[in-house]
């Protein structure tokens, strides 16, 4: 399957997907955030469309970004056909509010029109009131989504994505594993709702790592409240330690007393260069100098604090200079280009 200038499904790497959290109708607002996502490693970009004005923006969204846009649409398929004029690469409704079935036929047609494809889904927080009951939550979330992806069926509509998701981490992994078995559609995998940032990234990490090991997951979203940013490096992060893709990776050790630099900021600090230079090699930031270098010998490059207001910088546990602490970005940068 084709979204945009990604393919999706039958082998292909997994695409990570991440959400705009702008007013889609400031045009200039969402295209910086896209940007500075495309930057972190986005493969897709959804945004939310809740009213005319922000589908009509789609277009000069569009031009100005280089990663496809899905339209995130929900009760008015208006906004679903007029999303697909201006240019989205994907639609995600949900048929079961979308309306009568006339309503999501022209949905379809519109998307068939134009060859894109529908991502259709379920999530706890939303079940159809005769399925919120029943014993098997997992069980109900999937029968939500085929009852969605039966009416784009009927209507002859068959470019679909699939996704089933809960703030649960445990039924979001039953409930992918039950679609699988009962849907020949790529599958979009998340956990929803899965809250702040250290919250998000253990749930996310649990049950998205559990699914991707099996080999279920076409594309995948990890939710965090805040900074989209983080949702496409903690997704990258993942995906290289589930051994889908090859990453930059930082080693930082995890702090004592002869620490001379605040190694989660300094690491922090040279992660966004590294994510940012397209480069797979490992770097250290080490606290001190008295175990830095050994600690180190198998980075690629790597940096350790000496007395607080200098940094030793060293190549495959070789020192090659003593810097100023405000040279650091600088020197690390010098440090990714000469690998």
């Amino acid at each position: 399957m084709r979204i945009g200038n990604v393919v999706i499904g039958d082998g292909m790497p997994v695409a990570i997907q991440s959400m705009t959290t702008t007013s889609t109708a400031d045009v200039g607002a969402t295209v910086s955030q896209i940007r500075r996502l495309e930057r972190a490693g986005v493969d897709i970009v959804r945004i939310a469309v809740p009213d005319l004005e922000s589908a009509a923006a789609i277009r000069d969204i569009k031009r100005q970004a280089s990663v496809p846009i899905v339209a995130d649409i929900h009760f008015d398929h208006r906004l679903a056909i007029e999303a697909a004029k201006a240019g989205a690469d994907k639609l995600r409704i949900n048929p079961g509010n979308i309306g009568p079935e006339w309503k999501v036929r022209e949905v379809a047609k519109a998307a068939q029109e134009r060859g894109i494809p529908i991502r259709v889904g379920a999530n706890t927080g939303s079940l159809p009131k005769d399925l919120e009951g029943l014993p098997n939550r997992a069980e109900a979330l999937v029968e939500a989504a085929l009852r969605e992806v039966r009416i784009l069926e009927k209507v002859g509509f068959y470019d679909i994505v699939v996704a089933v998701k809960s703030s649960d981490p445990v039924e979001t992994i039953k409930a992918n594993e039950i679609l699988k078995e009962r849907v020949p559609y790529p599958i979009h995998i998340g956990v929803t709702e899965a809250g702040i940032y250290e919250s998000a990234v253990i749930k996310s990490s649990f049950a998205l790592g559990y699914l991707l090991y099996r080999g279920i997951g076409d594309t995948i979203r990890i939710s965090i409240a805040g900074d989209p940013v983080r949702e496409v490096i903690t997704a990258r992060k993942l995906l290289s330690a589930v051994g889908l893709r090859k990453e930059p990776t930082i080693v930082a050790c995890p702090m004592c007393a002869r620490a001379v630099i605040d190694v989660e900021k300094v690491a922090m600090e040279v992660e966004k260069v590294l994510f940012e230079s397209g480069k797979v090699l490992t770097f250290s930031v080490l606290g001190c100098y008295v175990n830095g270098i050994g600690e180190g010998r198998h980075a690629d490059a790597g940096i350790a604090g000496v007395d607080g207001k200098h940094f030793v910088a060293f190549k495959k546990g070789r020192i090659v200079g003593n810097y100023p602490m405000e040279k650091l970005l600088d020197v690390v940068r010098e440090l990714i280009e000469d690998e």
